[in-house]
C-alpha cells in the first residue's frame, strides 16, 4: 500500500489511522463495520483510504439525499446494505413558533451540552419554521429522555418518521472561483469577494472555522471537501480543483451554502 499519509495533513494522520483499522477490520475478519456521522472531509479520507482494499466497499447514508454528514457502511464486497443498517433516527423539535426562534447553532450546542459527541448527530435541518436532526439510533431515546430547552425555550423532542421529513430551505450554490494558491486566507477572499487583509483578520480573530474547527492560520492550505465557514457569513465546501489556468493560477470548483444559522 502506497504512504497514504504524503497526501493529507499532519493533523489529519490520527483519524488515517483509525480509518486504516475499520478497514483492515472488514478485510481480515469479513465482517462489516457502521462509522459514526463523518463531515465532507471525513468521508473524503475514508474513500481514500478504502479504495487501496480492493474487497472492502463503501456505502452511505445521511437520512435524506443531501446529506453533509453521513454514516458509511464499511463491507466485503458481496455485502449490499438496508436503509436500517445505517441505524439513523429522526427528531423534530416541537416548540412555540409563535414566540421564540430556534437557529442550527443553539440546537447543536443543546445536543453537545447533553454529552453527546458531534459525530453522533447528523444534519440539523429547517424549512424555516420546523427544525429536525438526525441522530444514531442507539442514543435517540436518551435524547428524548434528557432534552426539553434549547437556551430558555422550552421544547419536546419527537422521533418523527421517514416519510415526515421537511425539505431544507438550505441550498448548495456551485459557483466556480480562480486562486493563486490553495491558502485559506486567499481562497475565502475570492469565494465571498473581499481583500486578503479583511480574510486575515476574519481568521486571526478567530472567526473562521475549517472541518468545524477554528484556526487563525491564514497560511493553511485547503484540500479537496473542505468545509470553511466565517461567522455572518455563508459556508463554503471545496468540491474540485478543476485545473490551472495559462498564468498557472488554480481553478476551483465551490458549494457556497446560504445556512440559517
Amino acid at each position: 500500500m502506497e504512504n497514504i499519509y504524503q497526501h493529507f495533513r499532519e493533523e489529519e494522520k490520527r483519524f488515517i489511522d483509525q480509518t486504516l483499522d475499520w478497514a483492515q477490520q472488514v478485510d481480515m475478519q469479513y465482517t462489516p463495520y457502521l462509522t459514526p456521522f463523518l463531515d465532507p472531509r471525513e468521508q473524503y479520507i475514508v474513500e481514500s483510504v478504502i479504495g487501496q482494499y480492493e474487497e472492502v466497499q463503501i456505502n452511505e447514508y445521511g437520512g435524506y439525499e443531501a446529506a453533509e454528514r453521513k454514516r458509511l457502511y464499511l463491507s466485503p464486497s458481496y455485502f449490499e446494505p438496508e436503509q436500517k443498517d445505517f441505524d439513523i433516527k429522526l427528531a423534530e423539535i416541537r416548540y412555540p413558533k409563535k414566540f421564540a426562534d430556534l437557529s442550527h447553532g443553539k440546537i447543536l450546542g443543546t445536543l453537545m451540552g447533553s454529552g453527546i459527541e458531534r459525530n453522533k448527530i447528523g444534519d440539523i435541518i429547517t424549512d424555516g419554521e420546523r427544525w429536525q436532526f438526525f441522530a444514531e439510533g442507539a442514543i435517540m431515546d436518551f435524547l428524548l429522555s434528557s432534552i426539553d430547552k434549547v437556551g430558555n425555550i422550552s421544547i419536546q423532542l419527537e422521533e418523527t418518521a421517514y416519510t415526515d421529513i421537511i425539505r431544507p430551505k438550505d441550498t448548495w450554490e456551485d459557483r466556480d472561483v480562480i486562486v493563486s494558491s490553495l491558502r485559506l486566507d486567499v481562497v475565502l477572499a475570492s469565494a465571498f469577494n473581499f481583500s486578503r487583509q479583511k480574510s486575515k483578520e476574519l481568521i486571526s480573530s478567530g472567526k473562521v472555522k475549517v472541518n468545524w474547527n477554528e484556526t487563525e492560520r491564514p497560511d493553511s492550505v485547503l484540500g479537496i471537501y473542505d468545509v470553511i465557514s466565517i461567522r455572518g457569513y455563508r459556508r463554503i465546501r471545496l468540491q474540485s480543483i478543476e485545473g490551472k489556468t495559462k498564468k498557472e493560477k488554480i481553478r476551483l470548483s465551490l458549494g457556497v451554502l446560504d445556512r440559517n444559522s
